[in-house]
């Protein structure tokens, strides 16, 4: 496919995953990331923005970078997040929970009504925004990051409403646990939460799906690409996961 691609927290993880994989099908690639280091890291041939996607001047400055050098966009990956604190809901401050709502939520927010005026005006494109199997279910121990996910559903079906009807489609992609250094630190936390080892909290997360399994980057990143094709032209408004087949999202091991 050819297109001009923005995907946030573009640099790394699952991110860095749906760049590749958007860089393999002929697409054009920017990728935004807060990660300096991580940024210098990526192909010289993909475009390269420090961004805080929290921070609304920052976001402004980047589509309107965009649209000079670009003309235009074709894909919008919003895909920041980050994890969040792991605690019982009596025991999260209110600036953790801001902080955590501030990139899932508002980060998304942002970047699809700066993206919403340069998709409208052409007529076409599609913004992808990465939610969670938290989002569908909740998760204890996870209240602020449950919440924005579940936040970022509701708003992908609004822009769905709203954007329809200019040839713009809006989907939402629900990973399950995902392989990857964000993960550990997930499961790192909830260990010393809940009392348990490491191993049997991972083993958990894998036997609450019928297919006993963590998914990889490349797997959300297979369903961005295919969203973002002409294949899913009448494809909007959904939630897809891609979790293995959540079954139990608390399972007690």
């Amino acid at each position: 496919m050819s297109g001009r691609v923005l995907i946030t927290a573009g640099a790394s993880g699952v991110g860095r995953a749906m760049a590749e994989a958007f860089d393999a099908v002929g697409a054009q690639v920017w990728v935004a990331d807060l990660d300096a280091e991580a940024l210098s890291a990526c192909p010289e041939h993909w475009k390269r923005s420090q961004v805080d996607v929290a921070d609304e001047p920052s976001v402004a400055a980047l589509f309107a970078e965009i649209a000079a050098q670009w003309g235009g966009l074709d894909t919008l990956c919003a895909n920041a997040g980050i994890a969040g604190p792991t605690a019982l809901v009596e025991d999260v401050a209110l600036d953790e929970w801001r902080a955590c709502l501030a990139v899932n939520l508002e980060g998304a927010f942002l970047c699809a009504k700066y993206a919403a005026p340069i998709l409208k005006r052409q007529g076409s494109g599609a913004i992808i925004i990465t939610s969670s199997t938290a989002g569908q279910y909740g998760y204890p121990n996870r209240a602020p990051y449950a919440a924005a996910k579940w936040g970022v559903i509701g708003l992908a079906k609004t822009l769905a409403m709203e954007l329809g009807p200019h040839g713009v489609r809006c989907n939402t992609i629900c990973p399950g646990a995902v392989e990857g250094p964000r993960m550990e630190g997930v499961l790192a936390r909830e260990a010393n939460a809940k009392g348990m080892t490491r191993d049997q909290v991972y083993n958990g997360y894998a036997a609450g799906t019928s297919m006993g399994r963590f998914v990889e980057g490349r797997d959300i990143a297979d369903m961005a690409v295919f969203l973002a094709s002409d294949a899913a032209r009448l494809v909007s408004g959904q939630v897809i996961a891609v979790d293995g087949h959540t079954v139990n999202p608390d399972p007690k091991i």
